[in-house]
């Protein structure tokens, strides 16, 4: 592990990303998005890992923004500095081509959920807490959160969440389909190392092809959601992967992908 505001650490196929700002709850500010930024451009360029996981050091997964900081701060110097840099960093994490899983080992407030927002597939404590509190220091969600939300819930809920600013347990999370899975307290990474392993026995090629076909098609009407499928699995058969893994299932064994 590096001596940092977030942490690294390689298990198998999987990087371990934890946030390590115990003492503000893993607040974020400059230093920590910058740290990050750097880790996962880390994980994102090492071969070896197929899978990023996400937590927080503490009792915490990130408990927001870091408030001293944000109340120093004007309109233009906050839209310049921190709302572009908080911006980049999570659309670089939700732009990965590689599976995202959010280790959740604590609350999870305002930037805390905005970050759950941008991964792939999430891990909760049941303690923890989720929620977009921003409303009750008169500011609204501004690191994505008004639009990620919005799109992953219905608009009435996800009103209602930003609008009253309440925070919702972790079953209550899972209910609405912003979480995959609840588990005990000390077992939220080895619930989420459990399912990186499960992923990076999968094609890496065809999952990074399939992302980015969720990705694209999210933003697109129907009819062309459909067209940019049907070109989307042209290539993955294009792959090695694609005819090992239909190899194998005539063969009746297990396929050996290698990501290509």
């Amino acid at each position: 592990m590096s001596d940092s505001a977030v942490l690294w650490e390689r298990r198998g196929s999987a990087a371990l990303l934890t946030i390590n700002r115990p003492q503000t709850l893993n607040a974020l500010d400059l230093g920590t998005l910058d740290a990050l930024e750097t880790q996962v451009r880390r994980a994102s360029d090492d071969p070896e890992v197929k899978v990023l996981i996400f937590t927080g050091a503490g009792r915490a997964f990130v408990a927001g923004g870091d408030i001293a900081d944000l109340n120093s701060r004007r309109g233009l110097d906050h839209y310049l500095a921190f709302a572009e840099r908080i911006h980049g960093v999570f659309r670089q994490i939700e732009l990965l081509d590689k599976p995202t899983i959010a280790a959740v080992n604590g609350w999870a407030l305002g930037g805390g959920t905005e970050l759950l927002l941008c991964t792939d597939l999430r891990i909760v404590a049941k303690s923890a807490m989720l929620g977009l509190p921003e409303i009750t220091l008169g500011l609204f969600p501004g690191a994505g959160g008004s639009q990620r939300l919005l799109r992953e819930v219905s608009p009435c809920k996800a009103r209602e969440l930003m609008f009253l600013g309440e925070r919702i347990t972790a079953a209550e999370a899972e209910r609405l389909g912003l979480v995959n899975q609840v588990v005990d307290d000390r077992e939220v990474l080895d619930a989420a190392f459990l399912l990186a392993e499960k992923l990076a026995a999968k094609s890496s090629m065809t999952l990074r092809l399939l992302k980015r076909t969720l990705r694209d098609g999210a933003e697109m009407p129907l009819s062309a959601g459909l067209r940019h499928e049907q070109a989307m699995i042209g290539l993955v058969l294009d792959s090695v992967d694609a005819h090992e893994g239909c190899t194998a299932f005539l063969e009746k064994r297990a396929p050996a992908f290698g990501g290509r």
